[in-house]
């Protein structure tokens, strides 16, 4: 999908020069960039106008991107997906900033060509999440109502097995981890530990065996995805 001037994206990061270098390089490739120094700034931008996608630094001088980032997924309706950059690598950091809300992570330094192809890859899912049929392949969702077709088949699903679907559609292309699946699904009341290989397989049962082609992938020590 390509950006274009519509693409709004706002920036927060306190460095100056590299706000700067990033603010530049996105207006660059015909993004529209607004930058916010904190993270006060920040929600004033965000209170004002809306965005496709955040990049938001972890760490402001006021605040912390985690506080931001809570705000735009509880205060924002649609919230804007979030893609947070850090210097900070370890997955204890990575995973407060998830469990916080954000979408993606950039750790620093990075190369700017990979920052955007993550704010397209966002923006799209964005896009297909927010409409009301979603598309991939053979594949259509419809969210609110809870139905799925295939090739204009009916899917009979579970509630459960549907949620999971809905997460693999949502995270398109992306793998969704089974950790998240789990957290998504059952929160802290799992059941035991075949409850989620018995609703893939049911899932499986449905979205792949009367079909000539296998659209749900495992993806081995990651998690599931779908491919078309």
């Amino acid at each position: 999908m390509p950006m274009n001037k519509h693409t709004r994206v706002l920036l927060v990061e306190d460095t100056r020069a590299l706000a700067t270098e990033i603010y530049d390089f996105l207006e660059s490739q015909g993004l529209d960039a607004d930058y916010a120094e904190t993270g006060k700034q920040a929600l004033t931008l965000l209170s004002d106008h809306r965005y496709d996608v955040v990049v938001l630094d972890l760490m402001l001088p006021d605040t912390d991107g985690i506080s931001v980032c809570q705000y735009i997924k509880e205060s924002i309706d649609p919230p804007p997906p979030v893609l947070m950059m850090t210097a900070r690598d370890s997955i204890e950091d990575k995973t407060v900033g998830f469990d916080a809300g954000a979408d993606d992570y950039l750790t620093k330094p990075f190369d700017q060509h990979e920052l955007l192809l993550r704010c397209k890859a966002l923006t799209r899912r964005q896009q297909l999440h927010q409409s009301q049929d979603i598309t991939i392949g053979e594949l259509s969702v419809n969210v609110k109502q809870q139905v799925a077709k295939r090739n204009g088949q009916d899917l009979k699903l579970s509630s459960t097995s549907f949620t999971i679907l809905a997460l693999l559609v949502k995270a398109y292309p992306n793998a969704v981890s089974r950790q998240e699946i789990i957290h998504q699904v059952w929160g802290n009341d799992f059941p035991d530990t075949d409850a989620l290989r018995s609703h893939i397989y049911t899932l499986r049962q449905a979205l792949d065996k009367p079909f000539a082609t296998e659209m749900l992938k495992t993806i081995h020590g990651v998690g599931f995805r779908l491919s078309v």
